[in-house]
């Protein structure tokens, strides 16, 4: 009970940070709409895939961008928490590194999932003013939707916590997280077909856990994938079982 406890100290703790931040929350709100209005818009002038205009195509991409990015950056929080000493605190708690490393996961999951519901709301108001034909938001797919993202957050953001935990300054989580979301987002089909790629582009394509994430939310709300919505959620479920899993670690090593 009190490892149960200390958890939900630790998610609590998450969630207030977080919503005490209205900057933080409106950034990772805009950002997202400007790709899928300014990006979506220039090139769904020209361009349109499986009969769906492409602001339709990539808004499933978007919301994934949307896990991405903030998921990963939340990992920053580990490098300030030991900067403030804060970590140190949380550290000498009667309370195992597991607990706590689960507990910031599941606060930054939240926080992910706040800002999701957010963008779920936006593309129906656009679906109903005529911008996004053919997205299928009803109460099915959009539980099916909260579902797919929330088990791709939990291993984004335990790949974050990974990153952070073994970086000491803010600048260096910055530069090899970057590096990471970048490719993991434009090699994931977000804002292309996978069908028909390259042969030497299609292997990194399938081996990035996003592209799956990806087909699933395309399969839910447009009904456009490549893979079965069974196999998209087995490959993310076990993505985020081993990103967990290795976070668990990461956080039992960790040095002050």
């Amino acid at each position: 009970m009190g490892e149960l406890k200390g958890i939900y100290a630790i998610w609590y703790r998450e969630l207030k940070v977080f919503s005490r931040e209205t900057s933080r929350i409106v950034s990772s709100i805009f950002s997202p709409i400007l790709w899928l209005l300014i990006i979506g818009g220039g090139i769904g002038s020209v361009v349109s895939f499986s009969g769906v205009s492409y602001q339709t195509f990539i808004f499933p991409g978007v919301l994934v961008q949307s896990v991405l990015f903030t998921s990963i950056f939340f990992g920053l929080y580990i490098v300030w928490d030991r900067k403030i000493d804060f970590l140190k605190e949380v550290l000498v708690a009667p309370l195992s590194r597991t607990s706590i490393f689960v507990g910031k996961m599941l606060g930054g999951a939240t926080d992910s999932l706040i800002q999701v519901v957010i963008l779920l709301a936006i593309g129906f108001a656009l679906t109903q003013l005529g911008f996004m034909s053919g997205l299928n938001l009803n109460p099915v797919s959009v539980a099916l939707s909260i579902i797919i993202l929330f088990i791709t957050t939990v291993g984004m953001v335990s790949i974050g916590l990974i990153i952070g935990s073994r970086m000491e300054s803010l600048e260096g989580f910055q530069v090899v997280s970057s590096f990471l979301i970048f490719p993991m987002f434009f090699l994931s089909g977000a804002l292309f077909p996978i069908e028909n790629l390259p042969s030497w582009l299609e292997p990194i394509v399938f081996i990035d856990p996003i592209t799956y994430s990806v087909d699933a939310l395309r399969g839910v709300l447009l009904g456009i994938h490549t893979f079965s919505l069974a196999f998209d959620i087995a490959v993310i479920s076990v993505f985020a079982l081993a990103a967990i899993f290795v976070g668990t670690i990461a956080f039992r090593k960790m040095n002050l």
